[in-house]
């Protein structure tokens, strides 16, 4: 179960530094516009704003990665906390923007952290 636990932390890790790729890199290009149907003036209007949403995404999986590579208990801290994180923001997004963020970050977020958690 710890490494299951361990690969669903590391595809939660993984799924956040894609955000951050799109939002900070791409969100006036062609996939990032893609990713939420925006021309070029909404892309353009809106990139401060995804470019500071990505960061926070390259935070969120920052933690994930300090949590796989730290020893316990500061690991499984790390990883609870901040899969916690992933899920009350993917909850959060989903509400507020979109409900496809309830699945493509939630969800795994907290699939991830049920596996942590049992595998403890």
């Amino acid at each position: 179960m710890e490494t299951l636990a361990s690969v669903l932390v590391g595809l939660v890790a993984a799924l956040h530094v894609y955000i951050l790729v799109m939002e900070v890199f791409l969100w006036q290009k062609k996939p990032g516009r893609a990713l939420h149907g925006f021309d070029r003036e909404m892309a353009a209007a809106t990139a401060p704003m995804a470019a500071n949403q990505g960061l926070y995404n390259g935070f969120l999986a920052a933690g994930l990665v300090w949590g796989l590579v730290a020893s316990d208990p500061t690991g499984f801290r790390a990883q609870v906390f901040f899969l916690v994180c992933v899920v009350v923001a993917g909850v959060f997004g989903s509400v507020t923007a979109n409900r496809r963020i309830l699945f493509a970050q939630a969800l795994p977020g907290a699939l991830a952290l049920g596996a942590v958690l049992l595998a403890r």
